[in-house]
């Protein structure tokens, strides 16, 4: 198999990988459920939301302090979004499910 085949089969299984956090973020964030339930997604988005924001303002600090131009690829962004939030939401259920 060809090297440029196989970056391009590695880089799909990657964005498969993607395709599929993004959905269970969507999918956990529009089920309904209890009230524990209810807090284990409050809970894990409120930590997405203060880690990406942390990020962000770190960049943009950065980026300022060594007066490089703004660069923040909206893709990047999302998947890095998704995995936290995917991470945080385990840790969650794991700890208030027992």
């Amino acid at each position: 198999m060809p090297v440029t085949a196989q970056i391009y089969l590695g880089l799909g299984a990657v964005f498969l990988v993607f395709a599929v956090l993004d959905i269970i973020m969507l999918v956990s964030l529009l089920k309904p459920g209890d009230e524990r339930r209810q807090v284990i997604v409050w809970k894990a988005s409120s930590f997405t939301l203060f880690a990406i924001s942390g990020a962000m303002v770190l960049d943009v600090a950065e980026n300022f302090v060594f007066a490089k131009p703004m660069s923040v690829n909206p893709l990047i962004q999302l998947e890095t979004t998704a995995i936290v939030y995917f991470l945080v939401l385990m840790y969650y259920k794991k700890r208030h499910t027992g």
